[in-house]
Formats: structure tokens, C-alpha cells, sequence
């Protein structure tokens, strides 16, 4: 029974004693049956979470909708962290599924880093992926096209003809998605003059691409930045440079984060209701952990929740030049 015991972390096994046991599992490249096992410890629900992510307000946020629905549902969280803003490693992730955990909760944008979508297939346990999208597993996010497009004609109407886009993490498919909104919108009115600068999605690739922005020989009035933490990062280049927002520069942000109320002024942006995000994407996920398999693709398996358009102080009319 001791093997057993070390495979499923007892804390009652000696140290020396385990050394011994996990040599000789990786001597014979032992491999635990994963299904087995959850159906052992059926009682209890115990989901793995793999995140890493640049904008800290998002993450705070989705940490939350997830702690509080996994107390309303009894489950037990077992969480791991990539670090600097990278993957976990596969090794960690095996690790991870080793402790026994019944399914994965990936936060964005893991869900599109192939090597983790690679070891958790090898797994064979249900998979829930929040902002993405992957053909084997629940996916659950918004619009982003559509927000993205909803805020640039905001912009537009609001009288703004010279606009600044700042572009998120480029390996995302929710910065295409906003880049290509943005677009549309700029195309659709035909007398704006558009410029795109690359961030991120973290703070301090904000204040560089408000700088390239505002450095211009024809700056714009409007910048939309893809996400809170780069739309918090502008404000504080407007600040440097006294510029006022919104009476120099509107400035406008993307997630509505706690980031987009704690700034002032307090920021115009997309809501995504990140909580509710967090929360679907597990609910989802523990239906299929007591399903006892994977859903088939058939299966409803991918949400995609309402966006909303917030205005607040950051937002305003340009300047007569």
C-alpha cells in the first residue's frame, strides 16, 4: 500500500521512504491511470488550475471567480503558476495531474500554448479553457471583435478622427480578434486615420506604446488599449507629459478590471465579466468530471457571454485644434 500512498500524496509517508518509492517509478516509467483514479475519489472534486498571466488586475479578478464558485460547489483547487509571465513547464503540469486532480482549468492564455494543450490531451481528463478556444475542450469567453468594434465607434462618434490602438500579446487570438474589430470600425468611417502600437497586454508595455503613440508628429486624441492595465499605463504618459484626460487625450481600456475604477480618472472600457467567466468555465467542467468522461464534440461545450460598453471619466469630445 505504500506506492499508493506516495502516488497520492499521504503526508503521512516518510520522507526517505518516498525518495525510495518515486525512484523507483521513474526507474520503471511508471505512469498512474488517471480515470482510475477519479473514480476512487469520486467524492470529491478536485480541479487543477494552471495560470500565467501579464495583466495582474485580470488575474485578481479571475482568481476570485473562480475561489467563489469552487466554495459554492464544495471543490477542492489545486493551483499552479507559470512564472514570469510564461507556461508552467510540462514537467510541473505532470506533476499537477499526478496529485490526482479530475480536470484542468486553463486561464487565458494558456489555452493556446500547444505544449499544455499537448500533455493535458495525453491525460485524458476534461479540459476547460476561459478566453480561447480549442476544438477538446470546454471553451468559454465574449466577442472580442465585437467589443473591440463597439468601443472604436464609441470613439468615432464621440468625434475622435485620429485614433491609437494598442495590440496585445501578438501570440493571443483575443489580440487579433480586438485589432480586427478596431479595424473595422476605422474602415466603416473612412476618414480616420489609425495607428497601432504593440504591447502585451502588461503595464509596462502600455507605457512604451503611449509614448511611441504620443510621440507622433500628428498624435491622436483617442487611444483604446486592449486591455485596463496598458489603458493605465497611457494615463499615467498623459500625466507625465500634462496632458489631460479626457480634455487633451480620451483614453480607453478593455476587461473592466478593479484597475478601471482605482486610476483616475476612472476608465472608459469593455466590461468582460471576467467572474461570471471564471464561474461558467467550472460549472461547465465539474458537469463533465461527474460525467465521468470527456464530453462527445457534439456536446454542448463553449459559451460566449454578453460584453458591455462602460462610460466613465476617461472619455470626451477631442479638443478644437
Amino acid at each position: 500500500m505504500t506506492v499508493s500512498r506516495v502516488i497520492n500524496a499521504d503526508p503521512g509517508v516518510r520522507d526517505q521512504t518516498r525518495e525510495r518509492v518515486n525512484e523507483a517509478i521513474r526507474a520503471l516509467n511508471y505512469k498512474p491511470n488517471m480515470m482510475a483514479r477519479s473514480l476512487v475519489t469520486s467524492r470529491e472534486i478536485r480541479i487543477g488550475v494552471i495560470y500565467s498571466n501579464p495583466s495582474a488586475a485580470f488575474m485578481s479578478d479571475f482568481l476570485g471567480g473562480v475561489f467563489e464558485e469552487a466554495s459554492a460547489r464544495a471543490a477542492q483547487l489545486i493551483l499552479l503558476k507559470g512564472k514570469d509571465g510564461k507556461a508552467p513547464t510540462p514537467e510541473a503540469i505532470e506533476g499537477l495531474i499526478a496529485s490526482g486532480v479530475g480536470g484542468i482549468l486553463l486561464a487565458p492564455p494558456l489555452g493556446e500554448v500547444p505544449l499544455v494543450r499537448q500533455v493535458l490531451r495525453a491525460a485524458n481528463l476534461p479540459v476547460a479553457v476561459v478566453g480561447g478556444t480549442a476544438p477538446d475542450a470546454i471553451s468559454v469567453g465574449i466577442d472580442n471583435r465585437r467589443a473591440a468594434y463597439d468601443m472604436t465607434r464609441h470613439l468615432i462618434e464621440l468625434g475622435h478622427r485620429r485614433l491609437g490602438f494598442i495590440l496585445g500579446n501578438p501570440d493571443q487570438s483575443a489580440s487579433a480578434e480586438r485589432l480586427s474589430g478596431f479595424q473595422e470600425a476605422v474602415r466603416e468611417a473612412g476618414t480616420v486615420d489609425a495607428q497601432i502600437a504593440q504591447g502585451d497586454f502588461s503595464y509596462a508595455s502600455g507605457l512604451v506604446a503611449g509614448e511611441q503613440l504620443l510621440d507622433a508628429s500628428a498624435p491622436p486624441t483617442a487611444i483604446f488599449a486592449s486591455n485596463d492595465d496598458m489603458a493605465a499605463a497611457v494615463v499615467s504618459v498623459a500625466h507625465r507629459r500634462h496632458l489631460d484626460v479626457p480634455a487633451d487625450l480620451t483614453v480607453t481600456g478593455f476587461d473592466d478590471t478593479t484597475a478601471a475604477v482605482t486610476l483616475w480618472p476612472p476608465l472608459t472600457t469593455i466590461r468582460q465579466p471576467v467572474l461570471e467567466l471564471a464561474a461558467e468555465a467550472l460549472q461547465l467542467l465539474i458537469r463533465e468530471m461527474r460525467a465521468g468522461t470527456v464530453a462527445p464534440a457534439g456536446e454542448e461545450r463553449s459559451r460566449v457571454l454578453q460584453h458591455v460598453l462602460v462610460e466613465r471619466q476617461s472619455t470626451g469630445r477631442p479638443a478644437r485644434s
